[in-house]
């Protein structure tokens, strides 16, 4: 008789952990197509400046939500950890655990499981796993890093890891 199939691991929520799944799991485009809508803003706000009688103010105003749409664009990862670390959540210690239902995560703070039929895709990176999952009628994307798991529970990943069309598309 074949015991079930369980990996556990801990590890903690800390500024390298959000640097990691940041750059793993997000894709920085810094295009200038990524940058059209602060570019329109700053030249709708140089054209109310230089050819309308709208305060001055106003003009301004619109030049600079352009500029901080470009500079919010620019660090979006510096931003997103600083957010994350300033989340209750920071520096607590999470519990996973992997097994033949899925993908269970627990902290003080949070729960969460992802049933493996719940999963669209499952894809390795140099640095860990990129799970793609639904969420109800909603996606979502969770970010599993290889140095807090054992040999064993990545080999088990990478016989997991698949792409398959999500189960609320038709064909």
């Amino acid at each position: 008789m074949n015991s079930p199939l369980s990996f556990t691991s801990k590890f903690t929520l800390d500024k390298a952990h959000f640097n990691e799944c940041y750059s793993e799991s997000t894709t920085l485009d810094l295009s200038a197509k990524a940058f059209f809508k602060s570019g329109v803003l700053m030249i709708f706000g140089l054209i109310i400046l230089l050819f309308t009688p709208v305060n001055a103010y106003a003009a301004w105003f619109v030049i600079g939500l352009g500029i901080l749409e470009a500079v919010s664009h620019y660090y979006h990862q510096p931003w997103w950890v600083v957010r994350q670390m300033l989340s209750r959540a920071s520096n607590s210690e999470v519990t996973l655990t992997i097994d033949e239902q899925g993908v269970l995560s627990e902290s003080f703070y949070h729960k969460s499981k992802i049933l493996w039929q719940d999963m669209t895709t499952l894809t390795e990176t140099s640095l860990g796993f990129v799970l793609h999952f639904n969420a109800g009628k909603s996606t979502g994307k969770s970010y599993l890093s290889k140095s807090y798991l054992s040999k064993d529970a990545q080999q088990y990943l990478q016989t997991k890891t698949f792409k398959r069309k999500p189960s609320n598309e038709s064909k």
